[in-house]
């Protein structure tokens, strides 16, 4: 009888357990504590599965064995994915396949864009590299999109539901990108244009030869002219502005040439047209104590050798205001940069987007670069000037109307050839985010950013570090004394008990 209730027992703990794993199958839950709610599905992301009317399939080709920091990104997509199939109401089905296991089913995972990557794996007190992929093909009918590589620990979320809109949009919105005055090339932005490419076509417009090439244009970028606009043209963009148009400015006011070491003006006639909506791109130089550093060559004896120097005309803008274009942000950088000045009436209204910190100040276009200038306090006596910022109210006749204007033209430039370079991601993701805010309506502006790329240390006075150091120092040392006061009362106390006749 004692067996066969053993067996029992057994058999229920079994069902339970086979009853649980269903049920957390079927009710995925779990709790996300982090500051960003990075582990918490967005509405846009909801509203885009529960759009869904066809099924989604996600093949996720992911090595197997991989070290536990990059194995955890297979367990938070797995985990995404189980949320995205319970949210679709089996909408979106997913499988993992292993490219290690044979080479035929690595030649698939390549074939179909996965990109291997090789990373470094310890073995027997032995580094080695090992290739692995992480990567993720959606399908939707005969249509794909592909994840050719899951970077640990970034946007997740924004990769795989841009992936499934993508899939779902019949006719992509157009971005237009004003040339013919000297604006770069559309090929000079790529960071950027790859970026967009998820949900919108991007064209070059040029009025001069096509008048009539706004009509089909949702927003208009206007990104660092160098020569006049003609006031043809300019009355074409207010038409636009009124239709219901939406307008991105990246605009220099000023520019600077390092090799001659100096600053100048810059005039398109953009300037004029935005000060007429009571904006106004200030004609001087944006200088900051929180900034870039440049390479300086100096010469001793007959060495000659680079050392860098702290150069304020490069502002790091970590300041933003709370607003859907700038969340989630850490840091901009920005060269050559102007203020902007709002005088606008009850039916404007301009937001600040990015300021300086609280050491800043300006200085007035012409200058000469003093490179080696040793700055001090006493340079830096402003604080939180507006660099970017957003326009909207009634502007020609349109109510709605909403233009972000950024008073440097160059920090989302990549160039071309070998004047090519990496952008910082932040200033990539402020330009994305700020035509994403004008032109869609999914809300997925706020996935972009949802993985911090970046978390730079707060900058602290001398004086404040000392006295941490200090503090550090000590504090054990008196937590030690005032545990050993404590004690050492205690026992004195226990003793005169221990004295007493009464004592026990």
């Amino acid at each position: 009888m004692k067996a066969k209730s053993n067996s029992l027992h057994i058999m229920l703990i079994l069902a339970i357990l086979i009853l649980v794993n269903i049920v957390s199958d079927k009710l995925f839950l779990r709790f996300d504590l982090t500051e960003d709610n990075r582990y918490t599905l967005s509405r846009a992301t909801k509203d885009i599965l529960n759009s869904l009317d066809e099924p989604i399939t996600v093949t996720a080709y992911f090595s197997e064995d991989l070290p536990p920091d990059i194995a955890k990104t297979q367990r938070d997509f797995k985990e995404l994915l189980t949320e995205y199939r319970n949210i679709s109401k089996n909408n979106v089905m997913y499988e993992f396949i292993s490219p290690n296991k044979d080479e035929a089913t690595e030649q698939e995972a390549t074939s179909k864009g996965i990109q291997p990557v090789l990373i470094n794996v310890r073995e027997k007190d032995q580094v080695k590299q090992q290739k692995a992929f992480l990567g993720a093909l959606i399908q939707k009918g005969e249509q794909s999109e592909v994840i050719p590589f899951m970077q640990p620990g970034t946007a997740m979320e924004y990769a795989l539901s841009t992936g499934i809109k993508k899939l779902s949009v019949v006719n992509k919105p157009t971005i237009g990108f004003l040339q013919g005055h000297g604006e770069p090339e559309l090929r000079a932005m790529q960071q950027a244009l790859t970026e967009l490419s998820v949900l919108y076509q991007t064209r070059p417009i040029n009025l001069a030869t096509q008048p009539n090439s706004l009509d089909e244009v949702l927003t208009l970028a206007i990104i660092k002219p160098s020569d006049s606009i003609p006031e043809s043209e300019l009355a074409l963009i207010d038409d636009f502005i009124a239709k219901g148009g939406k307008l991105y400015l990246a605009i220099n006011r000023v520019d600077g040439d390092l090799q001659e070491r100096r600053g100048f003006t810059v005039n398109t006639g953009i300037e004029n047209w935005l000060a007429k909506k009571k904006l106004s791109i200030d004609n001087n130089f944006v200088i900051d104590a929180k900034c870039a550093s440049v390479g300086v060559q100096q010469q001793q004896g007959f060495f000659t050798f680079q050392s860098q120097v702290q150069f304020p005309y490069i502002p790091i803008i970590s300041n933003f205001a709370d607003h859907a274009i700038t969340k989630g942000l850490e840091q901009v950088l920005t060269q050559f940069v102007s203020t902007l000045s709002f005088s606008g009436d009850s039916l404007l209204r301009f937001t600040p987007l990015l300021l300086t910190s609280e050491k800043s100040g300006t200085l007035a276009s012409p200058l000469f670069f003093d490179i080696e200038k040793n700055w001090i306090q006493n340079d830096f006596p402003l604080a939180e000037l507006p660099v970017a910022g957003m326009l909207e109210g009634t502007i020609n006749g349109n109510p709605d109307a909403k233009m972000v204007v950024i008073a440097d033209g160059d920090f989302a430039i990549n160039g071309m050839g070998q004047q090519a370079r990496q952008q910082n991601p932040d200033n990539i993701n402020l330009m994305v985010n700020s035509i994403d805010y004008l032109s869609d309506d999914t809300g997925l502006i706020e996935l972009r950013t949802k993985g911090v790329t970046s978390r730079p240390i707060n900058e602290m006075e001398d004086s404040r570090k000392q006295f941490l150091k200090i503090l550090n120092f000590s504090l054990p040392i008196l937590l030690i004394i005032i545990i050993g006061i404590i004690r050492g009362q205690q026992q004195r106390s226990l003793r005169y008990k221990r004295m007493e006749e009464a004592y026990v």
